[in-house]
């Protein structure tokens, strides 16, 4: 390919040499074939790119269409179910209820209901109304003296840096209409939060907002953000499921001097959190420091987040609760497939449990160390729906966060372009000539809408399954075809203990090596 461009190259000067004294309009074509013969001989004389000196001009359309390929995918290949990480039935039902128009189904449902892993929970032949507009759960446990009532469904973490200031704006907006809350994500808490919506402070081990001159957290810094009437709650991140044991990645490109500012990092390189916390290192010192921050904010809800990953890790966590009687009033967990706008192909693919092994997990060793009753559960992971809402209340979680439905409320089209400052919708960018087209009035009210609509949705599920209460939902509501024919509920496939059944002699066999492992003072194994 390479010789045959330098031949016609050849051939298309000589003919418009010998044209310029026998022909001279021809010498017209040098306005096209002239920028692509320099094109070409840059092509061959650049190092970095093989197919570009093998294939001069032609090889541009390799990187084009690789370019363009999931926009191609997502448009004219994939059906409505087999899209990825959310397929396009899951992203219209948001469009849909965001913009409040008719989200409704026609035909019948294209779900192969007989294939193995379709979930679905059973109706009742005496069903209830249940009122969406005031359910609300109260998050504080007995030494929190300024408990917080949260919605069903709130905002998931997502810091300004990852999402443009435009879109921080319209979330926190859609917050405040829609009486519900908004995290803050681990970047800090930026004048853009501050437009009248419930806060979830979150504290990562950046301690953005919070932090000295040497990234250690700060007493007298957090004092002055944790107090604020807008915050309500606030969050120690341990740990995400899209990158679990990595810390939050901002990279360079999205880091302006105003963001630099609110984190106190230098401009001009990615911003990296630490993997884990200075503030503790064992079990019992992160007792103590919910106990500052609970303090210290003036008696307000304390919480942290993580990923379920060494089983031992968070029933250590547990012993230390159970020993030094100081408990967190609420635990948010993740799942491996939750979503980031910037993690390590290896992180985000093959760490970390998913979410509903590690809400199970989780709830089950809070009510197996008589904790349960203290302690509210936050889920996330990939929740877009009313089912999925219900689902997860009926694992062990009180309420639920969403970060990438709400992303899609925002208009959001899956371009998967987080990481790359280049968000085609101005969500994840902090380009101005792209953070331009989302307009925070409206887009506010497409969050308020797809928060509104999904929790009514929820509570009608529930309704037509005769229930009035969230608390009456259980696993074994929840069902699932093991085989062709084969059904099962939740509770005969997965092991839901006792309480207080982990401080007993005799434990549940499968809880009992890890539990023997943990220790209070160390989130390493005994010896």
């Amino acid at each position: 390919m390479r010789t045959l461009f330098l031949q016609s190259t050849a051939v298309i000067l000589a003919i418009n040499a010998v044209s310029y004294f026998y022909l001279p309009e021809v010498l017209w074509s040098l306005v096209i074939f002239g920028p692509l013969i320099l094109l070409g001989l840059s092509d061959i004389s650049q190092k970095t790119h093989s197919i570009l000196r093998n294939y001069p001009v032609l090889g541009h359309m390799r990187f084009l269409l690789e370019e363009i390929r999931p926009e191609i995918y997502q448009y004219f290949v994939e059906s409505d179910t087999s899209g990825r990480p959310f397929n396009r039935e899951q992203r219209s039902v948001v469009y849909e209820r965001a913009k409040n128009v008719r989200d409704t189904i026609p035909f019948g449902t294209v779900e192969n209901v007989y294939e193995t892993g379709y979930e679905w929970v059973n109706h009742s032949l005496s069903p209830k109304k249940m009122d969406h507009s005031d359910v609300r759960i109260t998050i504080g446990g007995p030494d929190c003296t300024q408990p917080y009532s949260a919605s069903l469904l709130n905002i998931s973490a997502m810091s300004y840096g990852a999402l443009s200031k435009n879109a921080v704006i319209a979330l926190n907006q859609g917050a405040k209409m829609g009486g519900f809350a908004h995290n803050t994500g681990e970047g800090g808490l930026s004048p853009h939060h501050l437009q009248g919506g419930d806060l979830i402070w979150q504290v990562g081990t950046g301690y953005f907002g919070c932090r000295d001159k040497d990234g250690n957290f700060n007493p007298d810094t957090f004092i002055e953000r944790a107090t604020k009437e807008q915050v309500k709650m606030i969050e120690i991140k341990l740990s995400q499921g899209a990158k679990p044991g990595h810390g939050g990645i901002l990279p360079a490109a999205k880091l302006t001097q105003e963001i630099a500012n609110i984190r106190d990092v230098p401009m001009g390189k990615d911003v990296n959190s630490p993997p884990g916390h200075t503030a503790f290192s064992n079990p019992l010192e992160m007792m103590e420091f919910v106990k500052q921050l609970r303090e210290l904010s003036g008696g307000k809800p304390i919480g942290f987040k993580l990923c379920v990953g060494k089983r031992r890790e968070f029933i250590s966590i547990c012993k230390a609760m159970h020993e030094t009687g100081i408990t967190p009033d609420f635990v948010n967990v993740d799942g491996g497939e939750g979503g980031t706008g910037a993690a390590p192909m290896e992180f985000s693919n093959h760490i970390g449990t998913p979410l509903v092994e590690g809400l199970i997990f989780v709830h089950n060793v809070l009510v197996g160390f008589d904790l349960r009753k203290k302690i509210k559960i936050i889920s996330g992971g990939k929740m877009t729906s009313g089912f999925g809402l219900v689902k997860r209340l009926a694992l062990g979680a009180d309420l639920c966060n969403s970060a990438r439905g709400m992303m899609m409320a925002l208009g959001c089209i899956q371009a998967r372009k987080c990481n790359s400052n280049d968000c085609p919708v101005g969500v994840t960018t902090q380009n101005p000539k792209l953070t331009w087209a989302l307009v925070t009035e409206e887009k506010s009210k497409r969050v308020y809408n797809f928060h509104h609509n999904t929790v009514k949705s929820a509570c009608e599920i529930m309704g037509a399954m005769g229930l009035e209460n969230t608390e009456d939902l259980k696993p074994w509501h929840l069902m699932r075809r093991i085989e062709a024919y084969e059904i099962r509920n939740f509770s005969e496939i997965y092991e839901f203990i006792q309480e207080g059944s982990l401080l007993k002699d005799t434990k549940p066999g499968s809880y009992a090596r890890a539990c023997d492992a943990a220790r209070s003072d160390s989130f390493t194994e005994t010896s």
